[in-house]
């Protein structure tokens, strides 16, 4: 019998996302999102940070048509610990082009990283900023060498003020580094903070891609976060050719700075005013990235 389903503890997102003011080109990605439920079938981990209200694939596919992306990545949340379930069994189901993010033991065989690299998926997330356990930096590095041999590439969702020490052990791995949520670095501290400063350094690297993504987690000046704007245009201007673009749908981190989709996507309009750099952000970067 299924455990009572435990009542959500974030809300959920804007239902009527709005169409962008500036049109997205054909095949553009959103390349962070995740679904929620049912909880009657997808269980979260006894200790998850947070329980989301349901988030079903027809509702992001609606919120992406709406704003013009034909293609997406999903990623796999914390509360669902290394249970990827619901995310391949959303690849599996084939209702859009997607891609996956998954997490992932040690002991995953490689049989089974294969079947997952049939269904779609092209990374792993080591998230280390979160309240719910999970794989450490030093499980990434025993995995970098699997996962380059399938054309994969290990994603950090890092706090990078409280572990600073992180980035030398980033550029060491074997395999592409994709930094999620602008480093958990506050937009306040500014462009020339150390900390901001280092992760440029990092994104120098060829080996190294990050996520215009999440304003909220780096700013409360909602809901047009002007103060991210410099982060963004300085990381464009560090990696032009390794920046890709997510929504974060359904916004489990935004609390009450919950965004509507469209206004997100004109933002990017702003942080990438350009339309060729815009289009390597939204197309071209994560074709290359994800297998397109």
């Amino acid at each position: 019998m299924s455990a009572e389903p435990r009542a959500p503890t974030v809300p959920g997102p804007d239902p009527e996302p709005r169409k962008p003011k500036v049109k997205f080109p054909t095949r553009a990605c959103d390349c962070h999102a995740r679904v929620f439920g049912p909880q009657s079938r997808y269980a979260y981990v006894p200790d998850a940070a947070y329980i989301p209200p349901d988030a079903r694939i027809d509702d992001y596919v609606g919120m992406l048509r709406a704003i013009g992306c034909e293609r997406g990545v999903l990623v796999q949340p914390s509360i669902y610990g290394t249970d990827n379930s619901l995310l391949l069994d959303t690849l599996r189901s084939d209702v859009f082009t997607l891609r996956g993010v998954v997490v992932i033991e040690s002991t995953t065989s490689d049989m089974e990283l294969q079947q997952m690299h049939h269904l779609g998926v092209r990374g792993v997330r080591v998230n280390l900023a979160s309240e719910t356990p999970g794989p450490t930096i030093e499980h990434a590095q025993s995995l970098g060498p699997r996962l380059k041999a399938l054309g994969w590439h290990m994603q950090f969702h890092i706090d990078l003020n409280k572990m600073p020490a992180a980035l030398n052990k980033l550029a060491k791995l074997p395999i592409n580094v994709v930094i999620d949520h602008f480093g958990r670095l506050p937009a306040a501290d500014g462009v020339q903070s150390p900390a901001f400063q280092g992760l440029l350094r990092l994104l120098r690297a060829e080996n190294c891609w990050a996520k215009l993504m999440g304003p909220y987690f780096v700013s409360d000046q909602a809901p047009d976060f002007p103060d991210v704007a410099p982060l963004a245009k300085a990381m464009v201007a560090a990696a032009p050719d390794r920046l890709v673009w997510g929504t974060d749908w359904p916004h489990p981190g935004a609390g009450e700075m919950m965004p509507n989709d469209g206004a997100l996507a004109d933002m990017l309009a702003q942080w990438v005013p350009d339309d060729k750099q815009r289009r390597k952000i939204l197309v071209d970067n994560p074709a290359r990235l994800y297998g397109f």
